[in-house]
């Protein structure tokens, strides 16, 4: 079965297609950004799915997406109406994303109307997470009727990492994985199953996005529209010129915060500071949450390549067992064990492979395994 698996953005599409017959091997690949921007070629992600399908020399046998959120449905399952309807309703807490996943999904239906596609949902692999760290204190209706809680986001990384960690490094069984990009997130795993994450209701929360906030106070809302700003810009600012911009006032991108850093800029080296302090918060509460630690992974563009980054997160963590060997963590873009021969806890950079879950999650629903 060949299966293109969709990984969107609000401007970029990348896709991978993978044929489950030949053991889930790549056999074409892509990716396209600037999508509806100015300085871009295409104007939606329907002309780049145009695109792709003329890049491919035989339609997919199936399409798998790496959707976000869709609410109370949670899992790998076939879309249809109630889906698209279910992601529409959530679109609001997931702006960036649901909107050109059903856009996609609505055009793919229109080309390949016999070709069935999977949401795979992230927010399945959380929903393992005990029930109180699901649930915000808040009125019990907004709970039980709007579906507000903790959902947890980056579900195919997450689970991607628990499955190869039970294969390279099977003793540990407490693992605490830092998701570290553009969107950042972590998640405690135990026994391969996940008992904490960082993102919440939305992926806003959590840790320090590129220009998403994180966690934030929700009352300082009040001060800010005393002061003339709209509920609209406020959001805006929050969502979108927040994170590791808002305080560097340089870039949305650690590269070059690092290097402005570097330079002496002092607002960019608080953002670093920033983004490793809730790492390292988030890394102490998961510890108690999973009654010890055996591993620490990183994984994604910051966590594959930051070395600099893994070593400051790590540090000063002898009283946990956390030793990192500076000269193996050294390593960019490649798995690698990287703590010291000391250290009780092991360190693992581990490069995600989300595609290879969400194909195997399709072809499983559509084999009906």
């Amino acid at each position: 079965m060949r299966i293109l698996v969709a990984n969107l953005g609000s401007t970029s599409f990348k896709y991978q297609v993978l044929d489950s017959d030949k053991g889930f091997e790549v056999t074409h690949r892509g990716a396209y950004e600037r999508i509806g921007q100015a300085t871009g070629t295409y104007a939606n992600h329907g002309e780049v799915i145009d695109v792709i399908l003329k890049e491919l020399p035989q339609p997919p046998d199936a399409i798998g997406f790496k959707a976000v959120h869709g609410g109370p449905i949670s899992g790998a399952v076939k879309v249809d109406r109630k889906v698209l309807d279910t992601m529409e309703q959530f679109a609001d807490v997931a702006p960036a994303h649901n909107p050109c996943y059903i856009a996609a999904m609505k055009s793919f239906h229109e080309k390949l109307p016999r070709v069935p596609q999977v949401a795979c949902f992230e927010t399945a692999f959380h929903s393992t997470i005990p029930v109180a760290r699901q649930t915000y204190a808040i009125p019990t209706e907004w709970t039980e009727k709007l579906g507000i809680r903790r959902y947890g986001f980056h579900g195919a990384s997450h689970r991607y990492i628990a499955t190869r960690m039970a294969e390279i490094e099977p003793t540990a069984k407490k693992i605490v994985n830092c998701h570290l990009g553009g969107s950042s997130s972590m998640c405690a795993i135990k026994d391969g199953k996940s008992v904490a994450t960082t993102m919440g209701l939305t992926p806003q929360t959590g840790l320090p996005q590129n220009n998403r906030v994180g966690d934030f106070d929700i009352f300082a809302l009040l001060k800010l529209l005393k002061t003339g700003y709209s509920a609209e810009e406020v959001l805006t600012k929050l969502g979108k010129q927040s994170g590791l911009l808002g305080v560097s006032g340089v870039s949305n991108d650690m590269r070059d915060i690092e290097k402005a850093a570097a330079d002496g800029n002092a607002k960019a080296k608080l953002a670093i500071d920033v983004y490793v302090d809730s790492v390292r918060h988030y890394l102490g509460a998961y510890t108690v949450a999973l009654g010890g630690l055996d591993a620490i992974t990183f994984t994604a563009g910051i966590g594959e390549n930051g070395a600099e980054l893994r070593e400051a997160i790590c540090a000063d963590l002898d009283f946990l067992g956390v030793k990192l060997d500076r000269t193996k963590n050294k390593v960019r873009g490649k798995e690698a064990k990287i703590s010291s021969d000391e250290s009780k806890v092991a360190i693992w950079v581990v490069p995600a492979n989300e595609e290879l879950i969400v194909a195997k999650q399709t072809e499983a629903v559509i084999s009906g395994n």
